[in-house]
């Protein structure tokens, strides 16, 4: 930054009027070497390497052959705005992706060992050996995979298998590293040792799936590859060949004539307009995305995004809300507003997600009842005295219990059975519901010319496959660990396009570093999900992907369209020169003239599209 700062600085002294021209030329070369004197040497270390053809060579010939043919001004800027262009690719690159923060946070720090005499110590993880007892209070992650030997609660495991709905274990149940404890205390026997347990092992699936994603080489380095050494070629052939064509049929060469003819066909295919146009073109569509809400970390992801022809979602807060909420009331014997009263007042003192939702639901006060003799039931539900009423609230088996019988409707759910004064009087069920764009969203990404889409899921396979149907989605794969989700993609992964996968938890980093494109939802996301991915949503909207890759392929469209119309006049005029009917003002406007139209067309794109065909799908 400071380099850039100072180069413009030397720059803005060269338009004081009455300065004399050996100043001027000196600000110019001190500008020049300034800002430049990197990419120069990174040239020269090519050069030596053998291995010349790329940008910093193509910059270099670019700029050197402007000063040496006096053209001291365009140099240096045609350096200077290079720069800027890397700086603001190096601020949107960052070094993100070596930042696992969330996930370190996910391997727990320390566990509570029991000793023979039922006394606990708090031990480093790594210390606790196969076989051991430890104490997990409520509240508190699962550090080591094991079994559970004493206690019963309800423990949340989205964050390694992205499943919506806590689970409830007791005795003889298995549990993972990473998974929370939400009631109550267990004793659990670890079955492996800490390094091996579920958290350590999606840290190391990310390093190992971010060595296997192969990166897209810049654009630009591509094409300097090419572009390069064809014109280098091609000036010294026509300084070389004609003359030495006369010479050898007895004639007298007019090397002067042949030499202005070369210098005159490297200015006219100075890549002045391709240097700038092609990062600017991408520098702009960044800018245009991050307007939209959505993060791209790189130019080569632009161009990858652009070929996306499958794309595989996570299911929780991905495409649906990852919110448990009431999706329907189905009372017997009662009206639906009773029985959500009474339902949640029941839960009026649990912690648990569900009696968190129903309380939302419900949205009123507890005040006014009277609520006695609570009683958790663990993994079954709960029984209180309402106002009077014994209330049984819990799945069928606590109904049953009751001695009565739970009506199970026909809907995919959570389902919450009520019964109250020995009457049984209806079931509400708790859903996680797509998101109001989801569907909006499938239907723009197919329109866009995405062949395939997925869903991969922790979730169960009624569940999975429920969302999916609603959404208009074929392919479902369910009940998927994180190295299982990895195992999909990695089956999917390949042929014509690329493949886009989008997620937002912990479970979903290794998926989205393997990745050809991984999108992470920003909002609600795990810090771990977003570092991985190669793009953020920053408000969990999936419409945005359909927004993100039409943007795409607007700005791969408008670096092409500067590719073919800036070689298109530089043949043109190339042409003329080796004829001998250009001279340097024909040269100078296919250089700084084909460069400010370039320019011009990829700053389009920081404007809003005017089709119809680029204007962004709604709900």
């Amino acid at each position: 930054m400071r380099r850039i700062i100072a180069a413009a600085a030397l720059l803005a002294l060269t338009l004081i009027p009455a300065l004399g021209n050996v100043p001027r030329l000196v600000l110019f070369f001190a500008s020049y070497l300034v800002i430049g004197y990197d990419i120069l040497r990174k040239a020269v270390k090519g050069v030596m390497n053998r291995q010349p053809f790329d940008e910093n060579f193509l910059m270099a010939i670019a700029t050197v052959g402007a000063m040496a043919l006096g053209d001291y001004a365009e140099g240096a800027m045609v350096m200077l705005f290079y720069q800027i262009g890397e700086l603001f690719q190096s601020c949107a690159v960052g070094k993100s992706r070596r930042s696992i923060a969330a996930l370190t946070d996910a391997r727990p720090d320390s566990a509570n060992l029991e000793a023979p005499d039922g006394s606990t110590d708090t031990v480093d993880p790594d210390e606790v050996a196969v076989g051991s007892v430890i104490v997990v209070r409520p509240g508190e992650r699962i550090p080591i995979d094991g079994t559970v030997i004493g206690g019963a609660s309800s423990i949340n495991t989205s964050a390694l298998t992205g499943e919506s709905l806590p689970r409830d274990v007791s005795e003889g149940d298995t549990v993972l590293s990473g998974s929370v404890n939400l009631t109550g205390v267990l004793r659990i026997r670890t079955e492996k040792c800490f390094e091996e347990s579920a958290a350590s092992r999606i840290l190391e699936l990310v390093e190992n799936a971010s060595a296997k994603k192969s990166r897209s080489e810049a654009f630009i380095s591509r094409f300097a590859h090419i572009y390069t050494p064809a014109v280098c070629i091609a000036a010294l052939a026509l300084a070389l060949l004609p003359p030495l064509g006369t010479l050898a049929f007895g004639g007298s060469p007019d090397w002067g004539d042949w030499l202005y003819r070369a210098l005159t066909l490297l200015v006219i295919s100075c890549p002045c307009a391709l240097v700038i146009s092609i990062p600017l073109s991408f520098f702009a569509g960044l800018g245009r995305a991050s307007s939209l809400g959505v993060l791209i970390k790189g130019s080569s992801y632009i161009e990858v995004l652009s070929k996306v022809k499958h794309v595989v979602f996570d299911k929780t807060g991905t495409l649906t809300e990852g919110i448990f909420r009431v999706s329907g009331i189905f009372p017997v014997g009662t009206d639906e507003e009773t029985l959500l009263r009474y339902a949640a007042l029941a839960e009026s003192y649990s912690s648990h997600p569900i009696a968190v939702s129903l309380r939302d639901a419900f949205n009123g006060s507890a005040n006014a009842h009277e609520v006695l003799n609570v009683r958790e039931i663990s993994g079954r539900g709960v029984l209180a005295d309402i106002d009077g009423t014994p209330v049984a609230v819990g799945n069928a088996e606590l109904i049953a219990e009751q001695g009565l019988f739970a009506a199970e409707p026909n809907t995919v759910g959570t389902q919450v059975h009520v019964a109250a004064g020995g009457v049984y009087w209806g079931c509400i069920v708790i859903a996680d519901t797509p998101k109001k764009t989801s569907k909006a969203a499938v239907n723009a990404l197919r329109s866009l010319g995405v062949e395939r889409l997925t869903v991969l899921t922790g979730d169960s396979h009624e569940v999975g496959r429920s969302v999916a149907a609603e959404l208009g989605i074929d392919d479902v794969r369910c009940e998927l660990l994180p190295e299982d989700k990895l195992m999909a993609v990695e089956e999917l992964i390949g042929g014509d396009g690329g493949l886009c996968f989008v997620g937002d938890g912990i479970n979903d980093a290794p998926v989205l570093s393997r990745a050809d494109v991984g999108i992470a939802m920003g909002g609600l996301g795990s810090d771990a999900a977003v570092e991985a991915a190669d793009a953020v949503i920053m408000d969990d909207d999936p419409l945005k992907l359909a927004s993100a890759i039409r943007l795409s392929k607007r700005c791969m469209r408008i670096v092409y369209e500067n590719i073919y119309f800036s070689i298109g006049v530089k043949l043109l005029c190339l042409l003329l020169a080796a004829l001998g009917i250009a001279d340097m003002w024909l040269a100078i406007f296919a250089d700084v003239g084909v460069m400010v139209i370039a320019v011009m067309n990829a700053v389009r794109q920081l404007l809003p599209a005017v089709s119809g065909s680029h204007a962004a799908p709604t709900a």
